[in-house]
């Protein structure tokens, strides 16, 4: 039995979307802090968790005060024996809202970013 021209289109639409649907994207699962967490003067890092392998040279972390000054110690860096894991610390905090921006370029080289807020008290 012949599949007619429009079900053969369907099957090749689904096929394509199934196939975009399965490229990877590194995507936070845990942040520490946390979004919209509130902390004190003696936290000492940022750290965040992804569903994915990281590419070390691509992906970072930054962490900016309320006037955009950077108060990390260091640059970010991915754990070795976790790919999915990365780091930076911080420089002492005083009371305020910080942001962190995040890009994380995956294994396959798919690249995301994002960014969130946190105050110290």
């Amino acid at each position: 039995m012949k599949l007619h021209t429009t079900a053969r289109a369907a099957i090749a639409a689904l096929m394509i979307a199934g196939c975009n649907l399965a490229q990877a994207h590194a995507y936070p699962t845990q942040e520490a802090p946390g979004a919209g967490a509130t902390v004190t003067t003696s936290q000492k890092d940022v750290a965040i968790d992804f569903d994915d392998g990281l590419e070390p040279a691509f992906s970072s972390i930054a962490v900016t005060d309320s006037r955009g000054k950077s108060v990390t110690s260091g640059k970010a860096a991915v754990d070795p024996s976790n790919r999915k894991h990365m780091s930076v610390g911080l420089n002492p905090l005083v009371p305020g809202a910080y942001t962190v921006s995040w890009v994380a370029v995956a294994d396959d080289g798919h690249r995301t970013q994002g960014h969130y807020t946190f105050t110290v008290k």
